[in-house]
């Protein structure tokens, strides 16, 4: 077993884990889900992940907004250092556990497990996934998306994606949503903040958390939680690419 689940304070829907580097983040989120239907843990949606790498360089996923990253909620871990002591918070010093949280876990010894701090989430959830072409508006989508999305509720995940091919034709953006609530406060969130979106009920999909992290990393609505503890189930595409933090919105023109 690579991961073990303690849960303090049960009543007050708190707890703790301690989980090994070599789990994936599918096996994480399952193993919680089977302790309880309202925890869980802010960290990223591709479920075949180990996570050493993840937690060690930041840890991003679509509780960010509300929980920030996956570092920010580790409280305690095991690292081997180079004279092979076996160190945890205490012992290796606050400023060395301040640097595996962010820095890279290799360059400060070697992390053996990570004590983490879960977080509490509603029994159902909202998604919904939106696709605009070019002719039904997805530049002005996008510009207006750069000046509200950060402003909104910390109960909205919203991201877009913008594609060179939709449908196998145009180019255009896709939105994703994860809210933690129901469909209805949803739907009146989303029209008095963002109307031109045009989310409808039918795009809304209430669900599970656990379910939601099966939604986001590319599965069927109707596929198995189980799914997640598949090591070799997801395509492995490589590529090559560099990004960068936009500390300004885009402007318009550079879309057209």
């Amino acid at each position: 077993m690579r991961l073990m689940i303690q849960l303090i304070n049960f009543r007050s829907a708190k707890g703790s884990a301690w989980v090994q580097s070599s789990t994936t983040l599918g096996e994480l989120y399952y193993e919680i889900s089977k302790k309880s239907g309202t925890l869980a843990f802010p960290a990223g949606t591709c479920p075949t992940v180990c996570v050493g790498g993840h937690f060690s360089g930041g840890g991003l996923g679509t509780l960010v907004r509300k929980y920030s990253l996956s570092a920010d909620n580790i409280l305690d871990a095991k690292l081997i250092d180079f004279n092979g002591r076996i160190l945890d918070k205490e012992s290796m010093g606050e400023n060395r556990f301040w640097a595996i949280r962010g820095g890279g876990g290799g360059s400060f010894g070697i992390l053996l497990a990570w004590k983490l701090s879960l977080i509490q989430v509603p029994k159902t959830v909202t998604v919904f996934t939106i696709n605009k072409t070019l002719d039904r508006g997805a530049v002005g989508l996008v510009h207006k998306w750069q000046y509200i999305a950060h402003k909104m509720s910390k109960d909205i995940f919203l991201k877009v994606d913008i594609v060179p091919k939709m449908n196998g034709s145009d180019s255009g953006s896709v939105f994703k949503s994860l809210f933690l609530g129901m469909c209805t406060d949803l739907l009146n969130y989303m029209q008095k903040h963002f109307p031109e979106l045009g989310v409808k009920r039918s795009d809304c999909r209430e669900m599970s958390w656990i379910q939601s992290v099966v939604y986001f990393a590319g599965f069927g609505d109707s596929d198995p939680h189980e799914i997640l503890l598949n090591r070799g189930l997801q395509p492995k595409v490589f590529n090559k690419g560099t990004s960068d933090y936009v500390t300004d919105p885009i402007p318009l023109r550079i879309f057209l």
